[in-house]
């Protein structure tokens, strides 16, 4: 999995009307050296009706929604915050992306790793015996709690999952550099004064 030492995470959440997909939060977290060091989050209006079901599950209610800004100047405020940073989502390339750029913000050159990707990757090994690849599940299965279905707390459980991960790989070379060493006898000697001219 590549390795970023700055990255943006983030998602969004987004009510259907009408067979049409409307974007009614942004959120993305900024990190640097595995640490969140800025975040972004913006309700964005519609004056569409917010499907109950939405409601009940995002617990975004009309009233945030029609106090919101406009569309545009949410993702313009996303687009300046992300800047040319690399983006880590979860499945974002099915949803988030392609809704992104039907409102007109084409991230996919930036997406540098789709975690959920990885998640499916990793279930015979980090995630053995984990019931599903729902963020919030895999979230639970490694010890991240957080709240789902909030697009800023699912843009900081996407990026603490990433950095899970990547404290697997890190521990995986570790080991198989142990193991390499161990396998020859002469392996942890500094020999280099013997071969001297």
């Amino acid at each position: 999995m590549e390795r970023l030492e700055s990255y943006v995470a983030f998602d969004l959440e987004f009510n259907q009307f009408e067979g049409a997909y409307q974007i009614i939060q942004v959120s993305a977290v900024k990190f640097e050296g595995g640490k969140e060091v800025a975040s972004y989050d913006s309700y964005a209006y519609t004056d569409k009706p917010l499907k109950s079901f939405i409601n009940g599950l995002t617990g975004i209610t009309a009233d945030k929604i029609l106090q919101a800004p406009k569309l545009e100047q949410v993702l313009a405020d996303f687009q300046a915050f992300v800047g040319s940073s690399p983006l880590i989502g979860y499945n974002a390339h099915k949803s988030d992306l392609p809704i992104l750029l039907e409102n007109g913000v084409d991230l996919v050159e930036q997406y540098g790793v789709d975690v959920f990707d990885e998640a499916y990757e990793r279930r015979p090994s980090d995630l053995h015996g984990i019931k599903n690849l729902q963020l919030h599940t895999v979230a639970d299965f490694l010890g991240l709690a957080g709240k789902s279905h909030d697009s800023l707390e699912d843009a900081r459980m996407t990026a603490r999952v990433y950095e899970q991960f990547l404290e697997f790989d890190e521990a995986r070379n570790l080991v198989t550099e142990q193991s390499s060493l161990s396998n020859n006898p002469f392996g942890g000697l500094d020999l280099s004064s013997f071969f001297e001219d």
